[in-house]
């Protein structure tokens, strides 16, 4: 049986987790709930995300210049996508997404392998984040707690955008019905362009974040793909609250079935995933009806 204080570390370890994950999720879930597009692709940009922070942080010696410049990486790498392959495939069966974007995963991937070789890399943890805090009762890292913090400020940022801006309401009426966003007259091209790009900022920015916490390697973002699928049928397609419910309600299951069994983790989230889909198929903020 675990001690107190594992279970604390373990909880507070769930929640930079859950967040991380209610970040990719919020930009996966936007994507697919407004444009219906299947981004199995996801999990390699996160990883695009962390190695674009590694060359960042070694170009500037700045986690704040990295970040920015990351971020203006990562929004390029959008419209470039979007433009030149995903826009022709929003009328397209969804197997055809699936393989579409598993295959730009793949390249993207492998381009990583050729460029950095397979060996991990490591991005530093920044000066002020260095160390640890004294919680009162534990110590935890302080870089790990500064995580929480600045992911939870750009997730009520993203949310005061959806929610209290003119360019929010058009994305979330995009979710719910974008044919009659186009019959009103607005530009639907240029906003689909602009969620696209806006989610893949998102999962960048969270692999930036999560790249001082674990050795970048090509790969790292295939396990936090799966999750954040497994998130937004938890949350509910199209729900913004419901990814970061759903992420925080999944980094703690991983973390705190880890403390026991660390075997176990991914089980007990599958799992729970499969009872959602019995009692309440929609997810837990979804609405009936939405495919």
């Amino acid at each position: 049986m675990p001690s107190t204080a594992v279970l604390l570390s373990q909880a507070f370890n769930g929640l930079a987790l859950g967040s991380l994950l209610a970040l990719v999720s919020s930009g996966l879930t936007i994507i697919l709930g407004t444009l219906g597009v299947l981004n199995f692709a996801h999990g390699a940009l996160f990883a695009v995300g962390a190695y674009t922070a590694f060359v960042m942080m070694q170009a500037t010696h700045s986690f704040v210049l990295a970040m920015l410049g990351g971020c203006a990486i990562m929004l390029i790498i959008g419209f470039t996508m979007e433009r030149l392959v995903i826009r022709h495939f929003y009328a397209r069966p969804d197997e055809d997404q699936i393989l579409v974007t598993y295959g730009i995963g793949i390249v993207l991937v492998e381009g990583l392998r050729a460029g950095f070789g397979g060996n991990s890399q490591r991005v530093p943890v920044p000066s002020w984040g260095t160390g640890a805090t004294k919680l009162g009762f534990m110590v935890y890292p302080t870089y790990r707690l500064q995580l929480i913090g600045i992911v939870a400020a750009l997730l009520v940022g993203l949310y005061l955008v959806l929610y209290r801006t003119s360019v929010g309401l058009v994305v979330r009426a995009g979710i719910e019905n974008a044919g009659m966003v186009g019959i009103l007259g607005i530009d639907v091209r240029r906003t689909f362009l602009l969620v696209f790009a806006v989610g893949i900022v998102a999962v960048g920015l969270a692999g930036m974040l999560y790249a001082p916490v674990v050795a970048v390697t090509p790969d790292m973002g295939a396990s936090f793909m799966v999750q954040s699928f497994v998130v937004i049928v938890l949350g509910g397609l199209g729900s913004f609250p419901g990814a970061i419910v759903g992420g925080l309600i999944a980094g703690e299951i991983i973390s705190l079935t880890s403390a026991f069994d660390s075997a176990y983790s991914e089980v007990m989230l599958y799992g729970l995933m499969a009872l959602v889909l019995v009692a309440r198929p929609q997810g837990l903020f979804g609405t009936e009806g939405r495919v």
